[in-house]
């Protein structure tokens, strides 16, 4: 993270979500392969640019004092599959002004950017950490105008709703039935099964074992093994987490891993 000036990419293929802020100047940001964004955006104030998912984009600086501007790369738990970034659009892009309460963390912020000091990255990815933080309940203040799909953060808008989603996150080894979910929600099965499938636009079961799979597949890259994870997520034994899998992924554990290691 730091100033930035001149032509800087940032590739799809790190693996990487990314958090930029404009704090002065003006700034163009191309996507060569734009799909659902826009070829070009020019940032005419300063502004928050959010890509929750890997997406390739280039800044081009035509400030030759260079831009107040300064950048954190954002891992999920549970990589791309992780609910919340599945949940967002390919890119928010919102000028500052329109998020309360950003200002006293980004003065200590851009205070932390400019210099090398004792601690300061560690500081600096706090204040990152805080600034995602309000953006992120500006979206659940906003899911129209950001064009939230159903997900995450339309689950995390309805406070029933919510109470689940932040328990399963919390406890995914937990036994989660149906029963035990509506009970956490306070509402009857029916009630609380029509309302997560139209928010967040799948089954409680199905978006528990996709949550689940995603902690897998994290944990495996670290090293771990198939034989403690499956006590850790909620599996009877290792042959039922690595036939759940193997059913929502197509590979078993041991051959996804020897591909994406």
């Amino acid at each position: 993270m730091g100033a930035l000036c001149g032509v800087t990419h940032f590739d799809a293929c790190d693996g990487h979500g990314y958090l930029h802020v404009l704090r002065h100047g003006h700034m163009q940001v191309s996507h060569p392969v734009a799909r659902d964004v826009p070829k070009s955006l020019c940032l005419e104030e300063p502004s928050l640019l959010f890509y929750p998912r890997p997406l390739t984009h280039r800044f081009h600086d035509e400030n030759e004092a260079g831009s107040d501007f300064t950048c954190a790369r954002l891992i999920f738990d549970g990589g791309k599959e992780n609910p919340l970034a599945k949940s967002l659009p390919s890119l928010i892009a919102l000028p500052l002004r329109r998020i309360p309460g950003l200002d006293l963390a980004l003065q200590l912020l851009f205070a932390e950017t400019r210099q090398a000091r004792c601690g300061h990255r560690l500081l600096a990815d706090r204040l990152f950490e805080v600034v995602v933080l309000q953006l992120l309940r500006w979206l659940l203040d906003h899911p129209d105008e950001a064009g939230m799909r159903p997900g995450l953060i339309a689950g995390l808008s309805d406070p029933r709703i919510a109470r689940v989603l932040v328990a399963l996150h919390e406890q995914p080894g937990e036994a989660w039935s149906l029963e035990r979910m509506a009970r956490q929600a306070g509402t009857s099965r029916t009630v609380f099964a029509n309302s997560f499938r139209r928010l967040v636009g799948q089954t409680p079961l199905d978006y528990l074992t996709g949550w689940r799979l995603a902690l897998a597949k994290c944990r495996l890259r670290e090293g771990r093994p198939v034989k403690l994870l499956a006590n850790e997520l909620g599996y009877a034994n290792p042959s039922a987490l690595s036939r759940a899998f193997t059913a929502k992924v197509g590979q078993s554990p041991r051959a996804w891993l020897s591909e994406n290691a």
